[in-house]
């Protein structure tokens, strides 16, 4: 018995759908069956890497645009009756974006530092002297008090920073004040008020050099 493929036309009666059935053969004969093979075997022939080429049909011609009413596009052809894109010539300019700021232009222009690398970014956030007039005789500044009163607002990167107190302004009570770093000139001034400039401990900055020599020791 032979089972002959069903074919892949189809055709609408009514509303619904009808698609062919296979017809079935029995006591096929040798001849039908080999080519049937053959016609396999052909079908797998065409499919090779060597002779593949796209199905009749897909490639069309590319459409030559406003070329007349004959030309079955219509008056304008697609491109509207006003507007930029419906003039002749060269249209828009390759990365225009109809105007806001476009993606080259919103892109680093240049390299390194100047082009946002993080070695360009400060290392301290920095308050000056003329900044500490809130603080009354005798207390203690540190970040942790600056940020509770509200001088300092960090938040994200700045947040992680250590303080350094630079010398713009003048002191004029005593204080005692604790900071990653001093400006010459803010400790200069700080302990002639009387007052006392405590550098507190930062910490270091991991390197690759340094954590293979712990690792050393730890060894």
């Amino acid at each position: 018995m032979q089972v002959r493929p069903a074919s892949s036309a189809s055709f609408f009666s009514g509303n619904k759908l009808v698609q062919r059935a296979p017809v079935v053969h029995r006591a096929a004969r040798p001849s039908v069956v080999q080519a049937t093979a053959t016609a396999a075997a052909d079908e797998a022939e065409r499919l090779r890497l060597n002779n593949l080429s796209p199905q009749p049909g897909a490639k069309r011609p590319k459409t030559r645009k406003g070329r007349g009413y004959g030309a079955g596009q219509g008056g304008t052809a697609g491109y509207g009756m006003r507007g930029q894109k419906s003039r002749s010539g060269s249209g828009i300019r390759p990365g225009f974006e109809g105007g806001q700021t476009p993606l080259y232009r919103r892109m680093p222009k240049l390299r390194g530092i100047a082009g946002g690398m993080g070695a360009g970014l400060p290392d301290y956030v920095t308050i000056n002297l003329r900044d500490l007039k809130v603080f009354e005789k005798g207390a203690e500044v540190s970040l942790e008090t600056l940020q509770e009163l509200g001088i300092l607002n960090l938040s994200g990167r700045s947040a992680k920073l250590p303080l350094k107190v630079l010398g713009t302004g003048e002191l004029k009570e005593p204080l005692t004040i604790r900071a990653a770093a001093f400006s010459e000139s803010a400790k200069a001034k700080i302990e002639a008020a009387g007052g006392t400039a405590i550098e507190v401990a930062v910490r270091a900055k991991w390197t690759r050099a340094a954590h293979e020599a712990k690792a050393a020791e730890a060894k």
